[in-house]
């Protein structure tokens, strides 16, 4: 399926690996050219060869953390008017909410919910003018389910989630869509770590991936390329009429209607 956004440019943050990478290859795969990020230069540079040797685009990687300004302005700085823009970062510690500080808070914030929100501040002007954009935000199923133990990311996800509803009924009428993947259980070194994490007295990491595999609706986890194809549709000419949305991606486990 052609998505006729070839020879766009696309910021995909926290791309040299995961869910991120999945969703820099998916658009790269449609002739999008990328700007991909990270915060280690040799995974960073690997990822971008593989992308590049795979489809033949324009690849920019970046070493940059986007939590932060000069991160965000390194990116902005290799694409001030990117045609679609993926918000991506890894999700803050687990833990019992109770232990969370007030720096943990404000650094969930800042990675999951300001970043993102100071990012589309840079570029939505350009694409209302351009009447072209794509805006896609990487959440987590949390904001729907929220899981106890994982408080930060509930809330800081929720917060940018409220956020891009508000402004996406204001730019829809120019051919800007903004909407959110909700990322279930995929197959990536955060939830490995989140595993790590969970593990009790005597158990391996393995160990738990097989519990929690067990109780997927589909009996497996997901990969990062199933979730790339979503997010490289959502940014397509023909998904146009497709915005404000909060998107699943969890193989069935949501126990909700709605």
């Amino acid at each position: 399926m052609k998505l006729g956004i070839e020879g766009r440019w696309a910021i995909v943050c926290a791309s040299s690996r995961g869910l991120g990478k999945g969703c820099a290859m998916a658009l790269a795969q449609e002739g999008v050219n990328v700007v991909i990020n990270g915060v280690t230069a040799a995974t960073l540079e690997r990822t971008a060869d593989k992308i590049r040797s795979a489809t033949g685009v324009a690849v920019k990687p970046v070493v940059a953390d986007v939590s932060t300004e000069e991160g965000r302005q390194r990116l902005l700085a290799a694409c001030p008017q990117p045609d679609i823009l993926v918000n991506n970062a890894g999700g803050p510690p687990t833990g019992d909410f109770r232990n969370f500080t007030r720096e943990q808070w404000l650094s969930a914030l800042d990675t999951n919910m300001l970043a993102p929100i100071e990012l589309i501040k840079a570029t939505i002007d350009g694409m209302i003018d351009r009447r072209f954009g794509r805006i896609v935000n990487i959440t987590s199923i949390s904001v729907k389910a929220p899981i106890g133990s994982l408080g930060l990311s509930n809330g800081a996800r929720s917060g940018l989630t409220g956020f891009a509803a508000g402004i996406a009924r204001d730019v829809s009428r120019h051919n800007v869509t903004i909407n959110n993947i909700l990322p279930g259980s995929f197959g990536t070194d955060r939830l490995r770590d989140n595993a790590n994490d969970a593990r009790q007295e005597g158990q391996s990491v393995d160990d738990v991936l097989a519990e929690w595999k067990s109780g997927e609706s589909s009996g497996r986890f997901g990969e990062p390329h199933e979730l790339g194809a979503v997010c490289a549709f959502l940014c397509g000419m023909d998904a146009g009429y497709i915005t404000r949305q909060n998107i699943f991606l969890d193989g069935g486990s949501y126990p909700g209607t709605f």
